[in-house]
């Protein structure tokens, strides 16, 4: 591995100051037929981070640019499944180098991305987190996409969150694999999987991380915590990557930290061939922001500097599927 020359992002507005400094991404927006969609489109290409094809209902979709003032390309899609497969057409085309998700449910939106733009072993989705509370960028995974992760899929649901955190220029984040306590007991299986990512981190089956676990929610992000509970580790107080034992805990907690932490969130889904952008119609503008923002710096990030060994399954031994 040669040098890492990428400045690290350190805050939200210095990533969406990088990102508009950019050319915009061709981005298709699938599910655009609703005015919030419309308009979060407008307020991103005004902001110089996409340049939108909108995919929906034609008809509906031209009624609302002209409401707002705004025109942009247009393809026509009946109903949700085709304005998903129309997405991944125009990625396999090469008219658009970004997917957002508009007013469509993700299941419907993904499931053609998973089977044909899928890039690496495993989709998996990343949320970044900023906080007055904690002193540096959170990032939690998996809080969007997988359910229930066995311990296979957490490395790989974990690889591409280390990946994402190397092209934001952290070298070797620090991962704290999360479960309710810091002892493993087998009658809680999520302490198993996090003992054995933090063996696979130290066999270095899982790249350029600093891996612990089982670890608390509270001794991951306080050093204060661990030090009263005598836990003596690299990761406690310091983590940049929390991975939450499963879809639920995990989405429980972002929302946790967004409505009753203040935090600032961006997202993005990782493991396809380009950036794909999972928002939430209930996220607020400055969400849907940032999370183009991040998804338009790490995929120049990915191309700018070095790449990271692929994830080899072979590594998982006797491990079963």
């Amino acid at each position: 591995m040669t040098g890492h020359s990428a400045d690290e992002i350190r805050s939200l507005d210095q990533l969406i100051e990088e990102a508009r400094g950019l050319p915009p991404a061709p981005t298709a927006v699938v599910g655009a037929d609703e005015a919030p969609i419309v308009e979060a489109a407008r307020h991103a290409a005004d902001a110089g981070l996409i340049e939108p094809v909108l995919i929906g209902r034609a008809a509906r979709i031209e009624a609302l640019m002209a409401e707002q003032g705004v025109s942009f390309p247009v393809v026509d899609a009946a109903g949700p499944e085709q304005a998903a497969r129309a997405g991944v057409d125009a990625v396999e085309s090469g008219r658009v180098s970004l997917l957002m998700k508009g007013a469509i449910h993700s299941d419907v939106f993904l499931r053609p991305i998973i089977r044909e733009l899928r890039r690496g072993p495993r989709i998996s989705h990343v949320f970044m987190a900023e906080m007055a509370s904690y002193h540096k960028l959170l990032f939690i995974t998996d809080a969007a996409i997988n359910i229930q992760p066995d311990v296979r899929a957490k490395a790989e649901i974990l690889q591409n969150a280390v990946n994402l955190t190397w092209w934001l220029g952290n070298q070797r984040a620090r991962v704290a694999a999360l479960s309710a306590i810091e002892m493993v007991n087998p009658a809680i299986p999520s302490t198993l999987d996090a003992a054995c990512l933090a063996k696979m981190g130290e066999r270095g089956q899982i790249a350029h991380a600093q891996i612990d676990g089982p670890l608390a929610f509270d001794t991951a992000i306080s050093g204060e915590s661990a030090r009263i509970k005598g836990l003596i580790s690299p990761v406690a107080g310091h983590a940049d990557i929390l991975l939450v034992p499963d879809l639920v805990s995990g989405n429980i907690l972002y929302k946790d930290l967004e409505y009753l932490a203040g935090a600032r969130f961006a997202g993005i889904v990782l493991g396809a061939c380009v950036p794909v952008v999972l928002t939430s119609r209930a996220d607020p503008e400055a969400v849907r922001i940032a999370s183009l923002a991040l998804a338009r710096v790490a995929s120049h990030r990915q191309a700018e500097v070095d790449p990271l060994p692929p994830f080899e399954a072979g590594s998982f031994g006797h491990l079963p599927h």
